[in-house]
């Protein structure tokens, strides 16, 4: 649904998926709403071991980031912003598709595109048995 201003409002009951990952062993949480077509349209972050300040940073990172997949922003678009970016906590991952990540955005964002973006270039590109 579009409102006034050409933002994409998720449905009041939608499609999630939440998915628990850990860095040098700081375990946390992400979770994506997904609009009506799977398309990511929000996501929210919860880390186990957080202060205040990295909490309040990571919220503030994720409402942008929502905010900007609502605006119409791609998310392949939106990926390309995030991975690479460097601070701590980095290392290694319990993810064996993504080894190692050099932040939590840079895992986000590498999660993002492995679960989003390439699986998406993936179906494009097989090609469909014509019945």
């Amino acid at each position: 649904m579009l409102s006034e201003h050409n933002r994409i409002v998720l449905s009041a009951t939608r499609e999630s998926v939440t998915h628990k990952f850990a860095i040098s062993g700081y375990e946390g949480y992400l979770t994506v709403g997904l609009f009506d077509d799977g398309r990511p349209g929000e996501i929210f972050i919860k880390m186990s071991k957080e202060g205040s300040t990295l909490s309040g940073l990571i919220q503030g990172f994720c409402r942008s980031f929502s905010i900007s997949l609502q605006y119409g922003m791609p998310i392949s678009d939106a990926v390309s912003r995030f991975k690479g970016m460097r601070f701590e906590p980095s290392g290694s991952t319990t993810n064996p598709r993504i080894p190692q990540a050099t932040s939590i955005l840079d895992y986000i964002a590498c999660y993002l595109e492995d679960e989003f973006v390439t699986k998406l270039e993936e179906q494009q590109s097989t090609p469909r048995l014509a019945i």
